[in-house]
């Protein structure tokens, strides 16, 4: 079963890209554009520049986590992309939540 509120294809990667809004956080940097859905597509990406696998994969754990916690505030009808800046590594989930957050506010996504 296929879940709809994550994006995967590369054409939605390129529009997020090239006509989305970003802000670069401490810890995250996030892209937003408005979709034509009545709900939130999200990805969370880390690169290489990261670290190992083991510190991409607790970079996203924690991008998700707080972003969980904050989905409620937000509006719906938006493609989110979370990218990881190599800052993330050794940082508590409150740190990234706080960046999540200022991120969302300058971009107007949070009030």
């Amino acid at each position: 079963m296929k879940r709809e509120d994550i994006l995967r294809n590369k054409s939605d990667f390129d529009r997020l890209r090239n006509k989305g809004k970003s802000y670069p956080g401490k810890h995250i940097v996030l892209v937003c554009l408005k979709n034509e859905f009545e709900f939130n597509r999200k990805a969370f990406l880390a690169s290489k520049k990261v670290g190992n696998s083991v510190k991409r994969h607790r970079a996203v754990r924690l991008m998700r986590e707080s972003y969980r916690l904050l989905e409620p505030q937000f509006p719906q009808g938006y493609d989110l992309l979370f990218i990881a800046r190599n800052t993330i590594n050794d940082t508590k989930c409150a740190d990234v939540k706080k960046s999540i957050e200022a991120a969302s506010k300058r971009l107007g996504l949070l009030g």
